[in-house]
């Protein structure tokens, strides 16, 4: 297995470009299958979980073809078989297929869906809606096993604010005859570009950006020719690591509305930067103070961005606090920093204290899971001495050319 080796004490400097979101390509993809027309995604970014999607897509004898950052899709050919466990359960996302093939074949049969360890994560909020919306749940034991001869529109809320059971329920209502009204739908700037992508080849979707979506079912959905929302999670991944570094970088394709609770958090902890059209300017920050921060869902602090902040925490003056909400297993990462130094009082599965500043040590470390592993990147940036990162697979599975990116700013880093 590869590792990556970081040397740390360089401060960041230059320019880079975030990729577009993993998070908005994944559910804009498989929205690419209620079409029988050929799609074209731009700004696709270059990691592991695509490729994952495209070889699911591949057993449904779907064609694609990913050349540089565009991607297109031709599922005029696709069948409905039993897609190989094995794929399934390599990342959460592969969910996000539930209502296109539902749609597609009235039936459809699929593995528990795997991914990172972050606690447990059920389905509920998924069936829920499809139930919603006309579908029967024959088995949910050892497979995810949905009928429904036809879609219905109906009005109901979703059980909880889950993304990607937004997506499921926001793509079964496009071909769903009716209308139907959605409350309590996740907001996220990528379940925003899903629904932007959709009405671009013909769905009548409104309320974009709020958590309530009205619906009206049409006929059909045409090719999707779309470029995907940048990466606002890379944007706040490396904004962080330049602040801990005491870097002097400059982030183009940021979108300053989709970081507005974190772009909050970075002043208050004394983080100097500026914001100009579609890009963000992170100057030397060297009086770094500590915050609290409590995740929540869009638009308060985004959870997948509180492991990264925790680095900025051990190298900010003060007692700074974390406190998690959606998931129990987001902490994991805190005892590799304490490897490296950090100085923490682990309070519970959701809770944090983080003391500092503290001077971190290079040392072996593992990634856990792909915001954990972002974490012992920025940890090791700012680290005295050398630290060696492994299960980097976790890390390549959400981030487009990190050590490439990092090593043009400046970053002595290394894959080997």
């Amino acid at each position: 297995m590869e590792k990556i080796f970081i040397k740390g004490g360089k401060k960041l400097k230059g320019t880079m470009l975030a990729s577009g979101s993993k998070n908005a390509a994944l559910p804009i993809i498989a929205a690419c299958l209620l079409t029988k027309e050929v799609s074209v995604l731009h700004n696709v970014p270059n990691i592991s979980d695509i490729k994952t999607l495209l070889d699911i897509l591949k057993y449904l004898n779907v064609k694609s073809s990913f050349k540089g950052d565009t991607l297109t899709i031709d599922p005029q050919n696709i069948k409905n078989v039993q897609i190989p466990i094995h794929l399934v359960e390599k990342m959460r996302a592969s969910i996000i297929l539930l209502a296109p093939l539902l749609v597609l074949f009235s039936e459809v049969k699929l593995a528990f869906p795997g991914g990172c360890y972050l606690g447990k994560r059920p389905i509920d909020a998924h069936l829920e809606a499809f139930k919603a919306l006309g579908a029967e749940i024959v088995e949910q034991a050892e497979f995810i096993h949905l009928k429904a001869k036809k879609l219905k529109a109906n009005n109901f809320a979703m059980s909880e604010m889950s993304v990607t059971a937004t997506e499921n329920a926001i793509q079964a209502a496009c071909l769903a005859k009716g209308m139907s009204v959605i409350e309590l739908c996740a907001a996220e700037p990528h379940v925003q570009d899903l629904c932007q992508a959709l009405n671009q080849a013909g769905a009548k979707i409104s309320g974009i950006g709020t958590h309530t979506l009205t619906i009206q079912g049409v006929k059909n959905i045409t090719a999707l020719n779309h470029t995907i929302t940048s990466d606002y999670l890379e944007v706040g991944t490396y904004a962080i690591a330049c602040a801990v570094t005491a870097g002097h970088i400059v982030i183009k394709n940021a979108v300053e509305s989709h970081l507005t609770s974190f772009w909050q958090k970075m002043a208050e902890a004394k983080v100097r930067f500026e914001h100009r059209k579609n890009e963000v300017e992170i100057f030397p920050s060297p009086a770094l103070q500590a915050v609290k921060v409590r995740t929540a869902v869009f638009p308060s602090f985004p959870t997948d961005l509180q492991a990264p902040f925790a680095v900025l925490l051990t190298q900010a003056k003060g007692n700074g606090r974390i406190f998690e909400t959606l998931f129990e297993g987001k902490m994991n990462y805190i005892f590799e920093l304490e490897k490296m130094g950090a100085h923490v009082t682990y309070i519970n599965n959701h809770e944090v204290s983080i003391f500092g500043k503290t001077k971190l040590q290079g040392c072996p470390v593992a990634s856990l899971d792909i915001r954990a592993g972002a974490t012992m990147i920025l940890a090791a940036l700012c680290a005295e001495g050398e630290t060696e990162i492994s299960q980097i697979n976790y890390i390549e599975r959400g981030y487009s050319d990190l050590v490439e990116k990092f090593s043009l700013l400046g970053a002595d880093i290394r894959k080997k």
